[in-house]
Order: C-alpha cells, then structure tokens, then sequence
C-alpha cells in the first residue's frame, strides 16, 4: 500500500512537470501556449448518521482521507483552491489549503467552468472539490465532452487530472485508496 502511494504521488509530481516555468507555458511559433492543470476530487468520507442532514461533516476516516490527499498534493504547488461552499468540501480541501498557505475560494457548481473561471485559473495549477455529481461534470464542462459519469456514492478516492494547453485538452483518472 505504501508503495503504491508513492508510486502515484511520483506520477503526479511527473504529470505536473519539472519546474513551475515550464509547466505554465509551451513556445510555439510565433506565441506561447498557456498550461493550465485541474485537479479534480470529491469530498472525503461524511457522516452519514443523519439521512435528513444535507451538509454533514466529515468522519474520522473522512478527514484523514483529507490529510492523506493534503500530504500526496504536497510536491505540486497549487495556485488556487476550490471547493463548493458545503462543510464536507471545504474540509476535504482545507488540509490541503492549510499545507500550502492558500484560501479555499467557493465555486458555484451550477456554472462551473464559466468564461471567468477559465480566465481566473488560466495557466495556473489548480485544485477543485466537490461531489460525486459535480466532479465528473466538472471534468466534462472542461473538456467539452461529456465522457465522465456521475461517481459511484462510495468513490472518495478518485482524482481526475486534467491539462488544458490552447485547445488541446487531456484527461487522466487515478484511483487513490
């Protein structure tokens, strides 16, 4: 198990690229191509003892899920972090937050990947938490297709890397336990 942590956090260090110049931008002929790389998760673990609570906090498993995505994001500088504004994300993405020294910003996941977030996150390296419904759409508002399903209720580990340069656009999905 240990060694399939490290072998992912390796890829994802790898996926990133080598240094923060390089990763931002590509030279082409005549002009330069911004990078922009999303990583997409949905929450960690909820309390689910309330059916009737819609915005639950996290279990014990759920924030150590939570410092277990904090600690395999460490080697990736995030520029920006978001996260829907309920208590299961924002949890989800705080460890992470706190490890890097940014603030959670609140995406509204009924206009996701709007005209202004692409020019907000341009270039940039970026984090995004949210739900099993809203991850999956996420990734398809992005890449324009709609290729990616709702997720199954008890996938908490799945991690979508997307990597847009001009119009070319990339997906990879990993599965972290």
């Amino acid at each position: 198990m240990r060694n399939l942590f490290i072998l992912l956090a390796f890829s994802i260090a790898f996926i990133s690229c080598n240094s923060v110049e390089e990763k931002k931008t590509v030279e082409t002929t005549p002009e330069k191509i911004a990078i922009t790389t999303y990583y997409l998760i949905r929450h960690a673990e909820k309390d689910r003892s309330d059916p009737a609570n819609r915005n639950p906090q996290l279990t014990e498993a759920g924030l150590q899920r939570a410092e277990n995505w904090a600690a395999l994001f460490k080697e990736i500088a995030f520029d920006r972090i978001y996260s829907t504004n309920y208590n299961r994300t924002m949890q989800t993405a705080m460890a992470t937050a706190n490890d890097q020294g940014i603030t959670i910003e609140n995406y509204d996941p009924v206009d996701m990947y709007s005209e202004d977030f692409k020019a907000q996150t341009v270039g940039k390296t970026v984090l995004i938490v949210g739900h099993s419904n809203t991850t999956p759409r996420f990734v398809n508002a992005i890449t324009g297709k709609d290729t990616y399903p709702d997720m199954a209720d008890n996938d908490n580990g799945s991690l979508y890397v997307v990597t847009v340069a001009g119009d070319e656009k990339k997906v990879q999905v990993l599965t972290v336990n």
